[in-house]
């Protein structure tokens, strides 16, 4: 169930690197008719590889309970899910002695990990970090809010000067902006940390299904990433790093299969990666996800990167096309950003641009703060912004239909009537049915303001 897929040739630029499900999907226009939809929000969240649904198809059949278990198909479950997570670890390039936790998503992996950071000891993180990698170190008294500088360079000299004045036991960093897809060089951040006897956090939910990563090139002691950011949406994360820190930590969710002995004085707790993963696990949420490494691990070397560039170029140049758009960079002199891009529309309400994009055009794109209200703030927009993301199923014309819509927004407007409805702009006259699984007309569906909302 979790061999390596067969390596394949490169696709031509601006091809889907893998087939996805849902790939033909198309969706209700405003006024009328209907379009393939361009998703242009993986960044967010990216629909299931066929490969990926394949796997958990083949492994439904043989699920059963995991671990303890004497029946045949429970031993075929454990051996299915011990079996993903050393492909998951492997995906990541960890080292001998390191633990791959198996967790629900990167904000579930990055509480897990702050809550097992030595009492006392200090945390060092950026302010331009999304909120899943800012707010579990936020709650802990001993942390610094490191400012991001203007500069790549400036940033990297206020990190190499905090960690002198101040003792720290761990950094944590961003691979990859949710935002703009920079990212300060991980090698420069590891040697400063390990200089300064630190050890370095990897918030990998952006990187990882991007880049090729590793732990043990790159020195870092840590990265969490999220299966629904790496086209396995079916609710597994992981952590994988160090050991020391993850056995002696109270488990992050106490739990049948997480304990060696309990009795009503107190608990023997199971070493990592059991000690953090209490409860039944998510079986089919771990095939999925080693699935998904597999089929990334066996892309050409560089075929993501190259399908990456080829698009982002494509709508960069777009983007700086179209008058009154302004494109969002955190630094100047970053290199080599994954391909998420977000803008501003002068005049526009990111939220009803959104709309108009998704309504008259069938194309989705994230607007809003992104989950990293400080770095929204500090590029200048707190109220928010648009973001454009490419995956490795993204095509050129999907970037086209985004900017032909951003032009025909800019020359005419929206095409139909919009308002704000539970917090968030739809055509104000919106018949168009959702599919007949939600229960309800998109006109008529309530939605939540998440932490995209200005207010939030």
């Amino acid at each position: 169930m979790t061999g390596a897929v067969l390596s394949r040739p490169a696709a031509p630029a601006g091809c889907p690197l893998l087939p996805v499900v849902g790939a033909d999907t198309e969706v209700p226009l405003v006024p009328a008719g209907r379009a393939p939809y361009a998703d242009l929000d993986t960044a967010a969240s990216t629909p299931a590889l066929v490969a990926v649904a394949d796997r958990v198809a083949e492994a439904l059949p043989l699920y059963a309970s995991v671990h303890r278990g004497a029946g045949y198909l429970s031993q075929v479950s454990t051996a299915l899910y011990e079996s993903a997570r050393d492909t998951v670890a492997g995906f990541v390039g960890a080292r001998v002695d390191d633990v791959c936790v198996l967790t629900r998503n990167t904000t579930d992996a990055l509480n897990l990990l702050a809550g097992c950071v030595p009492a006392g000891d200090r945390v060092l993180v950026l302010d331009c970090e999304h909120h899943a990698d800012l707010l579990p170190w936020q709650r802990r008294a001993a942390t610094t809010v490191l400012p991001t500088q203007a500069t790549v360079t400036a940033t990297l000299r206020e990190l190499a000067a905090e960690l002198v004045r101040g003792r720290y036991a761990l950094v944590a960093v961003t691979g990859a902006s949710n935002v703009t897809g920079e990212a300060l060089p991980l090698a420069d951040v590891v040697e400063l940390a390990h200089a300064a006897g630190a050890r370095v956090a990897v918030d990998g939910a952006q990187l990882v299904p991007h880049r090729r990563f590793s732990l043990a090139a790159t020195g870092a002691d840590y990265v969490a990433f999220s299966g629904h950011k790496l086209y396995a949406p079916f609710g597994t994360g992981a952590l994988v790093g160090r050991r020391d820190w993850l056995d002696d930590a109270p488990a992050h969710l106490a739990g049948g299969g997480a304990v060696h002995e309990v009795t009503v004085e107190g608990t023997t707790w199971a070493a990592a990666p059991h000690r953090h993963e209490g409860g039944s696990p998510n079986v089919l949420g771990a095939v999925a996800l080693a699935a998904a490494c597999d089929a990334l691990a066996a892309l050409p070397d560089g075929a993501l990167e190259t399908h990456e560039l080829a698009l982002r170029d494509r709508l960069e140049a777009g983007l700086d096309a179209l008058p009154g758009v302004r494109r969002l960079r955190i630094w100047p002199d970053s290199t080599a950003p994954t391909g998420v891009v977000s803008f501003t529309v002068d005049g526009a309400d990111p939220g009803l641009v959104a709309a108009v994009l998704s309504a008259e055009h069938g194309v989705g794109v994230r607007d809003g703060r992104f989950c990293a209200h400080p770095l929204l703030a500090r590029l200048g927009v707190p109220q928010g912004a648009l973001r454009a993301s490419v995956g490795l199923a993204t095509t050129a014309a999907d970037v086209d239909r985004l900017l032909e819509g951003l032009a025909a927004f800019l020359d005419r407007g929206p095409a139909v009537d919009y308002a704000v409805r539970s917090g968030r702009w739809a055509p104000a006259d919106d018949p168009r049915p959702l599919a007949g699984l939600a229960g309800a007309d998109a006109g008529a569906v309530t939605r939540g303001a998440g932490c995209g909302s200005p207010g939030k």
